[in-house]
Order: structure tokens, then sequence, then C-alpha cells
């Protein structure tokens, strides 16, 4: 009887013996496995060669560590892509204009430069000039907006009356432009949730990008759907793709554009950081060479 049971104990320590051999094994394989992962070189997640719940268990939280590290780190260097694009296309934006006024300013020096070709160049230097403090204030309350740094003043916002003021603002630049404007606001339009500044930046901006880049006329409307204040500003877009009209509010397609002599688009990408921000909804589709955006705004 004594022989059998140091036999069962010795069978049972050979067998504890083995377990503990294949989980060192085990152990190591996977700090092999996590050495290669931290270098980079492999992306294999950790496995235990021979049935142990504790060690699955312990490799399994190590692979959600290891891919949630992963993880960070791809969205780490597509911020980084995105900020160094970001900088390259602020810098070419900005040096397109700074670059015509030197041209300019060159140009003014030049002997027996008559009074009218002065006039003409001094208008081109303030022309630039205004087009690049445009750009800096631009790209500097994009940042501000998207770091949380625009300071938000939530209130009931007369919508109707806003658009009204920013519609007789712009009748001059859009009858220069000889885009002809159709407007229908629904009377009575409910007040709509967010801060004033804000929605008069939509507005405005939506505007400009009208009378800038549309062509033939403007189509304003506001209307009451579904518990909302919905708003479309609707232009001829001869020349617009369906490509450009889903990047519309993508300030690096819009940027790209610009080296073939089109607009930022900062001003739709900041239209977009705003409206969401105030939790709002815009959107933007192109039909039968008619670009529209709709923003729907909720109330109270």
């Amino acid at each position: 009887m004594q022989s059998v049971i140091i036999g069962i104990l010795a069978v049972a320590c050979a067998i504890l013996l083995i377990d503990l051999i294949s989980l060192e094994w085990g152990l190591r394989r996977g700090k092999r496995q996590m050495e290669e992962q931290m270098r980079g070189s492999s992306t294999t997640r950790l496995t235990v060669p021979c049935p142990n719940g504790a060690a699955e268990e312990l490799f399994q939280t190590i692979n959600e560590l290891l891919e949630l590290r992963q993880a960070e780190e791809a969205e780490y260097r597509r911020k980084e892509q995105d900020l160094r694009r970001q900088i390259a296309d602020a810098s070419h934006d900005l040096r397109t204009p700074l670059t015509s006024i030197l041209g300019y300013l060159q140009l003014l020096e030049e002997d027996g430069l008559s009074p009218a070709k002065r006039a003409e160049y001094l208008q081109i230097i303030r022309s630039r000039a205004t087009t690049l403090q445009t750009l800096i204030t631009s790209f500097y309350d994009l940042s501000r907006i998207e770091g949380g740094q625009w300071q938000m003043e939530r209130e009931l916002v007369d919508l109707g009356r806003e658009l009204g003021d920013q519609l007789a603002m712009a009748y001059e630049q859009l009858a220069g432009q000889g885009i002809g404007v159709e407007v229908s606001i629904q009377e009575g339009l409910p007040p709509v949730w967010g801060d004033r500044n804000g929605v008069v930046r939509v507005l405005s901006n939506l505007l400009t990008n009208a009378y800038k880049h549309g062509s033939d006329y403007l189509a304003v409307r506001a209307w009451v759907e579904e518990g909302q204040v919905v708003t479309t500003f609707s232009n001829g877009a001869k020349g617009m793709t369906a490509e450009d009209a889903f990047y519309v509010f993508d300030r690096f397609y819009t940027a790209d554009r610009t080296r073939s002599g089109q607009n930022t688009g900062l001003g739709m990408a900041i239209v977009k950081a705003l409206v969401e921000q105030m939790g709002h909804q815009v959107s933007a589709e192109l039909r039968d060479e008619v670009f529209t955006v709709t923003v729907r705004w909720t109330c109270r």
C-alpha cells in the first residue's frame, strides 16, 4: 500500500514538474513575443502552448494591453502626419499672398512708375494683405474651435433675424458678383439653441462661400421640420465634382485644391466644427450642378 501511495505521489510530482516546465517555457516564449512586439517586428498575439487557465487569462490581459498600445501608437502616428500636413498646407497658403505682396512692393520701387500703375499695385497689395489676414484669422479660429478654446455661450438664438441680417450685409457682394438671390424664410421660426457668435459665423461663412465660389444664383431657405429649423444654401456650381462636394468640409483636401488656384476651404471647415460643437448637423450635396449645404438646427 505504501509503495502504491509513493508511486502515485511520484507520478503527481512528475506531472506537476512537467506543467511547471511547460509554463516556464510558455512564459519565456511569451516574453520573446512581447519583445518582438515592442520592437515592432511582430504583431502576433501571445499564446500559451499548453492548457493553463491562469496563464491563458494572464496572456489575454497582456494581449489586450498590447493591442491598446498598438492602437495608441497608430493614432499618434496619424495625428503626427495630420499635423505635418497641416503645417505644410498652412505654410503654402500663407506664402502665396505674401510672395505676391513682396513682388508688387518691388515693382513700386521702379523708377518712372506712373501714378495709375502705382495706384493699381497698391490696390493689389491691399487685396493680398486682406487675404493673408483672413487666412491667419481662419487658421487661428479653427485651431481654437478644434482645441475646445472657443468660448461657447449657450442661449436661444433668433435664427431668422440673424439670417436676415447676414443676407442684408452680403447683398452688395452678391450683387457685385452678378449672383441673383432667392430667399424663402418661414415666418415665426422658433429660436435655436447655440452660441450666437457661432451661429453668426456659420451663416456668414456659408454666404461668403456662395458668393466667392458659386455662380448664377443663390437660394437660401429656412423652415421648420420635425422639431428642427432647417436652413439650406444652394448655388450654381459649374465645374464642381461629386468628390469636391464630399470633401468640402475637409480642410486638407481643399488645401490641396489651393495649389490649383482654389480656396483653402477653411471657412467650410469652421462651419462644420462650429455646427457640431453647438450640437447641430451639417451636410453637403451636389446635384445637377447645384451645390447645397444643409444645416439642421435643434430648437430649445
